[in-house]
């Protein structure tokens, strides 16, 4: 499976604070090895045909959405990011 991160996302990553950063790319990593781990709480995001949301920490979440053969990472940031993604989807 191919991971694919879209320039918001890795723009995202990049203005997390230093904390959350390294917490974000621990879930990403976790992800990548299983994404059905419980850690995760992965859902399909309400409102949308297709986005997903996982759970970096309390506060924090990373969308996605997946491709043919792909997993393509949209945005990550504070929680509300997911309300953002459904209302875009």
């Amino acid at each position: 499976m191919e991971y694919v991160y879209l320039e918001a996302f890795l723009d995202d990553l990049e203005n997390l604070p230093k904390q959350i950063r390294k917490k974000a790319k621990k879930a990403l990593r976790l992800f990548q090895d299983n994404q059905r781990h419980p850690s995760l709480r992965t859902k399909k995001i309400k409102g949308t045909k297709s986005v997903f949301e996982s759970r970096v920490d309390k506060s924090y979440r990373f969308t996605f959405e997946y491709g043919e053969d792909s997993v393509i990472f949209r945005r990550i940031g504070k929680h509300d990011i997911v309300d953002k993604e459904a209302s875009q989807d």
